[in-house]
């Protein structure tokens, strides 16, 4: 096992991985910009490092700053989180190149996942079906004939990365060339790359993602699935494990497809593959999340694994006990409180918290790196923190959501507390019979400006 772990991120996920490092005996190296001096990840850390000014491209993403903050100190791995340079293959490599661990996949395997169409290609020697696309970057002409062909509605996707960034749902012909024109922008400010390529949109549609675990001895462990189909802008606000969507055929079929894709591409660590799955039942592949997510706790409630010690533990060269499917019980959902204001197309509001009391009770977790008087800077996602519950049934589970967020203090900046409520106590989400779609199609009250 590692004696220091520098955590290269910052908000709730590093505050969560350095309470994992800690429960396993290792030391916690934080880093920090300017705009992050008093941030509860860095002082719950052993030693911390600040590593530049609040602009997320001269701290978080300088990658020479962060590598320098692990040598300095004495680290011998780094976990990145999420975000940032978790995905950064050129990152992995410059770890690689320090003799540093990188509590991930090797940098060729991400590499080759990050280019999200050679991805596909991979998928498809692999077994795994596939939603129907272009291959590889793809222009403004070639997008529209692509487009034609396909038939509409169709959507315009970074090769460069996820999490909804150079993302764009295009109905109409007419409104191809200037949609192609923005996902490339925000793709290129976002990643760094601006190649867009081309996939049929599914309508209506479920987003369904399975957690892998996959250690350095070849044993694959399948950790159930996860319903993210709650979305604004392609961006998840609910979380749920089991998917009311996914009968146990259908969910075998998945996990096995999962598990044959880790074999192929020789996969490590934890990861996710995203799936949609459409009217029929049928599941096609959308891109494999080289990294730990945002809604990893919800598979923690189900199946009692600590995702994050599991990452530190194969990193270290440690075998899993097991392999196979992973034994699951119960009904969790995450729910994500963003620092944005519903009812002006979630705008993010940066400010300071005036309040802040989290829920508490029996199958309760709050992840988050707030406290009151916490000020949420306008440099970095919005994101503030989690609420995940955890009961024997989806019903059950629900009433406790609910009971949670109504116990949940927070003022001082609008947040989507009150969303998520109405959302929860909704007719369409109670009854399991939702899409991606939920928000376009059910009036909210707490959404209308």
């Amino acid at each position: 096992m590692f004696t220091r772990v520098l955590v290269a991120n910052r908000g709730e996920i590093a505050v969560r991985v350095i309470r994992a490092l800690h429960e396993l005996g290792v030391e916690a190296v934080a880093v920090y910009s300017t705009a992050d001096e008093d941030a509860m990840h860095v002082r719950l850390a052993d030693r911390s490092v600040r590593i530049g000014p609040p602009s997320a491209a001269e701290s978080y993403l300088n990658i020479q700053a962060v590598i320098a903050a692990a040598m300095t100190t004495g680290c011998e791995a780094v976990h990145p989180g999420y975000g940032f340079l978790a995905e950064n293959d050129e990152f992995v490599r410059m770890c690689e190149d320090n003799d540093l661990v990188f509590i991930g996949p090797p940098a060729d395997v991400m590499a080759r996942m990050s280019d999200k169409a050679l991805a596909k290609q991979e998928m498809r020697a692999a077994g795994v079906p596939l939603v129907p696309g272009t291959e590889g970057a793809t222009g403004p002409e070639e997008a529209r004939a692509a487009a034609d062909q396909l038939g509409y509605p169709v959507l315009l996707k970074a090769a460069a990365g996820g999490g909804g960034k150079g993302m764009r749902l295009v109905t109409e012909p007419d409104d191809l060339h200037d949609a192609f024109q923005r996902a490339a922008a925000e793709a290129h400010a976002a990643f760094g790359d601006g190649t867009i390529y081309v996939e049929k949109a599914i309508t209506p549609a479920r987003h369904v993602e399975i957690q892998v675990l996959c250690d350095n001895h070849g044993t694959v462990l399948t950790c159930g699935e996860r319903e993210c189909s709650i979305q604004r802008r392609h961006q998840k606000l609910i979380e749920e494990s089991p998917s009311p969507a996914l009968d146990p055929e259908l969910r075998e079929e998945m996990e096995a497809a999962a598990e044959r894709a880790c074999r192929h591409i020789g996969y490590r660590n934890a990861g996710t593959f995203e799936f949609l799955v459409g009217p029929d039942g049928a599941f096609s592949f959308i891109e494999l999340n080289a990294r730990l997510q945002v809604e990893h706790p919800v598979t923690e409630l189900v199946t009692s694994l600590d995702i994050v010690r599991q990452q530190v533990r194969i990193a270290a060269g440690e075998a899993l006990e097991h392999g196979g499917r992973a034994s699951r019980a119960g009904h969790a959902i995450e729910m994500r409180i963003n620092a944005e204001d519903p009812r002006h197309d979630f705008r993010p509001s940066p400010g300071t918290l005036t309040r802040f009391r989290p829920p508490l009770g029996p199958g309760v977790r709050v992840d988050t790196f707030i406290e009151e008087g916490s000020a949420i800077p306008p440099y970095y996602d919005s994101l503030i923190a989690k609420v995940i519950v955890r009961d024997n049934t989806r019903d059950l589970a629900i009433a406790r959501a609910r009971r949670a967020l109504e116990e949940l203090e927070i003022e001082g900046v609008p947040t989507t507390r009150d969303l998520l409520h109405e959302i929860l106590g909704s007719e369409e989400f109670q009854s399991g019979e939702y899409s991606t779609s939920f928000l376009d199609e059910v009036h909210l009250a707490t959404v209308s400006a």
